[in-house]
């Protein structure tokens, strides 16, 4: 990977399956982040499922989520183009966005446990991430996926991103 500048941006033109499973995760994460803070630990194990989730789509592409989504009628971006019956996530290469769901889901799998072996304060990471999940959805902007696009990974639903001198102009 090569290093490179500007800032990544996912489309938000329409919610598209991706765009929507970043919102629904981070609801979940948020939800049961609270719950986990406020009502019983064990709660934290629902962040634990939605990490492992994660994981799973970034190693085999299938989301149960983005299934239900396409049934609904939402349409992929990232999409496999030979599965049209069922959604599966792309996973010919290591793209930048099928990283940050591996990423996602090892940082909030290792926060979820520290946060019942070590310290309850391991939920403001769980939560943060819920936040910053919302936040991509709504804005399509991601400080993680900007920190891989700035260390070279190669994105795919915004291939152009925008430079800091074409934000001026």
């Amino acid at each position: 990977m090569t290093f490179r500048r500007g800032i990544y941006i996912v489309p938000t033109h329409r919610w598209y399956i991706e765009r929507t499973v970043w919102l629904i995760a981070g609801g979940v994460l948020l939800a049961s982040t609270t719950l986990a803070a406020l009502v019983d630990p064990l709660w934290i194990l629902l962040v634990t499922a939605t990490a492992w989730a994660s994981i799973a789509v970034s190693l085999t592409g299938f989301c149960i989520v983005g299934n239900i989504l396409q049934r609904l009628g939402f349409t992929p971006m990232l999409g496999d183009p030979e599965r049209r019956d069922s959604y599966f996530m792309q996973t010919d290469s290591w793209y930048l966005e099928r990283r940050i769901y591996l990423a996602v889901g090892i940082n909030l799998t290792i926060a979820s446990i520290l946060s019942i072996v070590h310290s309850p304060w391991w939920l403001t990471f769980t939560g943060f991430v819920g936040v910053a999940m919302v936040w991509f959805a709504a804005t399509g902007y991601c400080i993680m996926a900007n920190g891989l696009y700035w260390l070279g990974a190669e994105p795919r639903l915004a291939p152009l991103c925008k430079t800091a001198g074409s934000l001026h102009a």
